[in-house]
């Protein structure tokens, strides 16, 4: 079973449908919108139209603390994956909401977090969870850091954007994408100057080292350079991946939608057509490497970021089957 997300403070709710029993109740949901390719769809069939007015609620769990959950929680195995309201991360029994373990940083998140991202390779699992500017690698089983990760199972996503690195301003607040032994991040950025690049990175799942990176606002010699006032990429901030991206898994592509490139209405420092800001971003996800783009919005004034991941299907039309994102 599914969980539904209520935006209720400090609760993560259940619904169910009373007295139904179904063969696919264990079926996972094992990353953010159910699947990397972003698509929200679950097979599960046991509310359907003709019962889902008869919805109670199973369980619910109170967080203890005020605020709201915009987490879209992970179901892997018999436990649920969650958020509460101050970005602690909490793993209850999915089938009586029962409280198995709480990670509490030490950090009073004041952003929302959407939801963390899961890898195993059929051995180990490891939990990947955004805190504000840091990346956590925690143990599924027991919620505590795996210290060989980063610095004592943790990242620090201000480093390698722009120096000094304590005086950046990023967040987490959309997880991660697992592709093979990869986690890849995009971030939060400030929506006014100063803001540091909108840098999308990916990082080994098990040493936390930077395997590579994608510079949204390009540097000398990448293409898009010359889109860009000169040396714009030194002070140029934004341009980020902040909803979360979609992976074709099967292809190894990447798919990231940016935001606009800072300040959000005013454009009079960065004269040209500003990529990779406001861009739908295809990646080699093995790579980094950009294998094509779409703009929606040259020289942004407006913040038309692209609010959300792509969600990729397959069209049918005229006999013939097409590929492609919406």
């Amino acid at each position: 079973m599914i969980p539904i997300q209520r935006k209720l403070a400090g609760l993560v709710l259940l619904p169910v449908i009373a007295g139904a029993v179904s063969a696919a109740q264990s079926a996972s949901w094992p990353a953010y919108n159910g699947g990397v390719n972003g698509d929200h769809y679950s097979p599960l069939d046991q509310i359907n139209r003709s019962n889902v007015d008869r919805l109670k609620i199973a369980w619910s769990f109170d967080t203890g603390e005020k605020g709201d959950i915009q987490t879209n929680p992970l179901i892997v195995g018999h436990t649920l994956y969650a958020y509460t309201p101050t970005q602690k991360v909490i793993a209850l029994d999915a089938a009586t909401g029962e409280l198995k373990w709480k990670f509490d940083s030490g950090i009073v998140g004041r952003q929302p977090d959407r939801g963390l991202a899961y890898w195993t390779d059929g051995r180990e699992g490891r939990l990947f969870a955004g805190v504000m500017n840091f990346l956590y690698c925690l143990d599924p089983e027991s919620g505590k850091p795996i210290a060989s990760f980063g610095e004592d199972g943790r990242i620090d996503l201000r480093k390698g954007l722009r120096e000094p690195y304590e005086e950046q301003s990023i967040a987490l607040t959309s997880p991660g994408v697992v592709y093979k032994d990869l986690i890849i991040v995009g971030g939060r950025d400030p929506e006014t100057h100063p803001a540091p690049p909108g840098d999308i990175r990916a990082y080994d799942v098990r040493t936390g080292a930077l395997r590579w990176t994608f510079h949204t606002i390009p540097r000398p010699g990448e293409p898009g350079y010359d889109t860009w006032p000169a040396g714009a990429w030194k002070d140029a901030g934004a341009a980020n991946n902040w909803a979360g991206m979609s992976l074709d898994a099967q292809r190894g592509i990447l798919y990231a939608p940016t935001g606009s490139a800072v300040a959000d209405f005013y454009g009079g420092d960065r004269a040209g057509n500003d990529l990779y800001a406001n861009c739908e971003l295809a990646l080699d996800a093995a790579t980094g490497k950009l294998l094509w783009y779409f703009q929606g919005v040259h020289h942004d004034l407006w913040d038309r970021d692209f609010p959300s991941p792509p969600a990729l299907f397959t069209l049918h039309r005229n006999g013939q089957s097409i590929e492609a994102l919406a």
